[in-house]
């Protein structure tokens, strides 16, 4: 028979050891838990059945948890010991906050504090502060940290403090009190090494992540998520938390189809687990993800489903915050809800009550336009949020200040808080290392672009437009590239990625094809953990008169949705942009099937109307070599192909102010390299008989290797590829091009230390961008222009091999004779029109 002092014992135990690991330390409560439960010991059967009931909690068995803890309650009642009783019931009420019953969590709480004292009665109080904080009530819930803190650290409880170290942190990172934030979380993960809690390091770590999501620091926060995922999955804990706090990290950097993956793991994670606490958090999230994915009406479904949800737990700030996402979401889709002002008040003071700062500005936002006088919903707006807080938020009250002058018809005043909104978001931009998240974080930047351009336009200053429409494109690339630190692992990831991919080629099948997808996921993710780098001169649109000097006797025309504008002379001139429908979609579809005599008829009369209405009203340009900065589908047309461009030289950029960098930049020396890819009939030929013609080498059969290339880059003057090229449309950072041993991607060129002054990419569509939101561009041959290649050759449509090598040959003689490349493409395609679709991107020029 056991004694009743040894089931005490083995109860105390495996409470300790669920304390360390609940994965190791359930086994231990669920034997202690029978035995005592056998022998009637009624205080060791609350001891371990809270033991039982903590393990399950952390395991996601949330209905095993409740019914243990409340066991627990019921015999520390039957024990007589109003101290166990507590002690379980406040571990219950976080398991019932867990389910989604916040009030209910607070009454246990509050049954359980009059019984305890010291140590306990902190820990309950500290229980207290976590379901307050889900309650939006967050000064209350920083009261009850603070009380608990001062007890069990006069206790030296290291491990309650570490605990309310780690509550606390939440608290202030949603107060936006960071410094403070991290001052927890640093002293948190100390103590936790000290007490050798491996699991809660991880814990840690995904608030830290969370923190720095909310402080704006996407690769620090990605970090941090990423080692928290390693941590916490290999102790087989719980992960919904984590999929949460990545779709939010996802979102705030525009990665919209990401976040709302990540997002529907999370919801999908509770569920299984009944944590039914946090499905309307993500809920909210999903509806966020559709509207800035243009989506309104799933926007709304999703919020309106998020609001039921909060509503039915009591949590009326939250509620609160659904019912702004799903007025967001119906303006978004063209209706003007009527939502009476006492409403709208209400919903604004609780969401700044609530501490959420951003929510109260998109809330001042919203009920701007849903009144007759939005200008003091504005002007709260503008006040609260851009000085202070996140540079989301700030934007978004730079952008209610814009909207404020615009209303008061201060255009200068919209500009000016235009440019200021802009440059906080082009900062947070820039402190991104990688190119997706710059790109994908450009998406936050529309609403003020727009604003900006439309405002310069209504001005009637020619300046100003010009301005704006550089401020409103491709506003990553004229920043200091980033260069990644020289990463061992990621080297590694690069080369299995190639074997695989060569694998793949000789031996298609669905094995080889998961390795390659998560070999690309695997890339992907390490690659956004670098820190960015600064913007350099980017923050400063080329003018007018630095264009003009430049320019010579060329004109530069720049296209926006709407307008056309152009710089010669140094004189800008302004234009309505007639439609251009599905032109350019005609000429790429005819010009990859010249031998069909009706395609060519097509090809003809297309490129002939779009002529017409992109350059035929602009008679100042006529006869004019021209820089073209396009738009939209505008950055995929083959420029040769428009009557007026035939023979002309015609140089593309994605930005004016890109142009002048490149142009800027000085040619340097260097040999010319020319390198043949696999599987190519005229590649080899091709790339012997172009580095004949400079005197340089050519690479060609096996020593045409990825490595041998690279190494190319980095003293050659100017290198010649010719290869299969593919474009990623879904993924364009693994466009590529075919070499002997397999791909090179863009993730190879990103971590060049150089690259040279001039590109020829003969190779099939690699001058072809893909276009996101803001113009700005992803592809293999923009990330050449990104590191820093004054000037780019490279087909924006598929070309065959056989017909590439006499255009490509009579370009290279036009460049070794002293022609500018865009004038060498220029009389080369005039002769050899069988290979149209060849565009000079930068510089063009020089």
């Amino acid at each position: 028979m056991i004694q009743p002092h040894h089931l005490l014992v083995d109860a105390a135990a495996a409470l300790a050891a669920v304390d360390r690991d609940p994965g190791s330390g359930l086994p231990l409560a669920e034997r202690a838990a029978r035995r005592a439960v056998r022998a009637g010991h009624a205080a060791a059967a609350s001891t371990a059945e809270r033991a039982w009931g903590h393990a399950l909690l952390h395991r996601g068995d949330l209905a095993g948890a409740v019914r243990h803890l409340g066991r627990a309650v019921a015999w520390g009642t039957r024990a007589g010991s109003p101290e166990l009783t507590a002690e379980a019931r406040h571990k219950l009420a976080f398991a019932v906050l867990q389910r989604g019953r916040p009030q209910a969590a607070l009454r246990e709480v509050d049954a359980a504090l009059p019984d305890l004292t010291g140590v306990a009665a902190a820990r309950a109080r500290a229980q207290r502060g976590i379901v307050l904080h889900n309650l939006g009530r967050l000064d209350e819930a920083l009261g009850e940290y603070d009380t608990a803190l001062r007890v069990l650290r006069r206790e030296d409880d290291r491990l309650g403090v570490q605990r309310m170290l780690i509550n606390r942190a939440l608290v202030h990172a949603d107060r936006h009190a960071f410094a403070a934030a991290a001052r927890d979380l640093a002293e948190a993960e100390q103590l936790a090494r000290e007490l050798g809690r491996a699991l809660t390091i991880g814990l840690i770590a995904n608030n830290l992540g969370l923190m720095e999501t909310l402080r704006g620091d996407v690769p620090a926060a990605l970090r941090h998520l990423d080692r928290a995922e390693r941590i916490i999955g290999a102790h087989g804990a719980q992960l919904g938390t984590l999929h949460q706090d990545r779709a939010e990290l996802l979102l705030s950097a525009g990665l919209t189809a990401e976040a709302r993956l990540a997002a529907e793991r999370a919801v999908s994670t509770y569920r299984r687990e009944h944590r039914h606490l946090k499905v309307p958090e993500v809920q909210l999230l999903l509806a966020q993800a559709e509207l800035l994915a243009g989506d309104p009406g799933a926007s709304g479904r999703h919020a309106a489903a998020a609001r039921r949800g909060f509503r039915a737990q009591d949590r009326a700030a939250h509620a609160e915050l659904a019912r702004l996402r799903l007025l967001q979401a119906r303006v978004a889709g063209g209706a003007r809800p009527r939502v009476p002002a006492t409403v709208l008040d209400a919903m604004l003071a609780t969401l700044a009550t609530a501490g959420w700062p951003g929510a109260a500005t998109d809330a001042a936002l919203v009920a701007a336009g849903l009144v007759a006088d939005g200008r003091p919903y504005l002007a709260r707006a503008a006040a609260a949020a851009r000085s202070r807080g996140p540079a989301l938020v700030r934007a978004r009250g730079w952008y209610a200040r814009a909207l404020q002058c615009r209303a008061a018809g201060d255009g200068p005043g919209t500009l000016a808080a235009t440019r200021a909104g802009l440059r906080i978001l082009d900062e947070h931009g820039w402190a991104m290392g990688a190119t997706d998240l710059r790109v994908h974080a450009a998406a936050h930047r529309a609403d003020l672009a727009a604003l900006g351009l439309e405002t310069a336009l209504a001005t009637g200053r020619a300046a100003a437009q010009l301005e704006f429409s550089e401020r409103a494109r491709a506003s990553r690339l004229p920043a200091t590239p980033v260069r990644p630190p020289d990463d061992p692992v990621l080297t590694e990831l690069l080369a299995r990625l190639r074997a695989v991919t060569r694998e793949l080629a000789e031996r298609p099948g669905a094995r080889l094809l998961a390795r390659q997808a998560a070999l690309e996921r695997r890339i992907r993710d390490r690659s956004r953990h670098v820190t960015g780098g600064s913007a350099g001169a980017a923050d400063r649109p080329a003018s007018a008169r630095a264009l003009g000097s430049a320019l010579g006797e060329w004109g530069l025309v720049e296209y926006t949705r709407s307008n056309v504008i152009t710089v010669v002379d140094g004189r800008i001139r302004v234009r309505p942009l007639g439609a251009i429908g599905d032109l350019v979609d005609r000429i790429t579809f005819a010009a990859t099937r010249l031998d069909r005599p009706a395609t060519a008829a097509l090809l003809k009369d297309a490129a002939a109307r779009l002529d017409a209405r992109l350059l035929g009203p602009l008679p100042e340009v006529r006869g004019r070599p021209l820089v073209v900065v396009p738009t939209g589908p505008l950055h995929s047309l083959p420029w040769s192909l428009l009557p007026s461009c035939a023979g002309r030289p015609v140089t593309v950029a994605p930005s004016a102010t890109l142009w002048l960098h490149a142009h800027a930049r000085a040619a340097g020396g260097g040999p010319v390299v020319a390198v043949a890819g696999p599987r190519l009939t005229a590649a080899a030929p091709e790339a012997e008989a172009v580095a004949a013609l400079h005197g340089g080498t050519a690479l060609t059969g096996a020593a045409a290797t990825v490595e041998a290339t690279l190494a190319a880059f980095g003293t050659a003057g100017l290198v010649h590829l010719a290869a299969h090229g593919r474009l990623s449309a879904d993924n364009p950072l693994f466009s590529d091009i075919a070499l002997a041993d397999g791909p090179l991607v863009v993730y190879d060129v990103e971590r060049l230390p150089r690259v040279p002054h001039t590109l020829v990419l003969a190779a099939c569509a690699s001058g072809r961008p893909v276009v996101r939101t803001g113009d700005e561009l992803m592809g293999l041959g923009v990330a050449f222009l990104a590191r820093g290649a004054a000037q780019l050759i490279a087909p924006v449509l598929p070309v065959p091999d056989l017909s590439t090598r006499p255009l490509m040959i009579a370009f290279h003689r036009g460049l070794a004779a002293g022609r500018a490349p865009a004038a060498a493409l220029a009389d080369a395609a005039l002769r050899h029109p069988e290979a149209a679709g060849f565009v000079c991107i930068g510089a063009g020029f020089r």
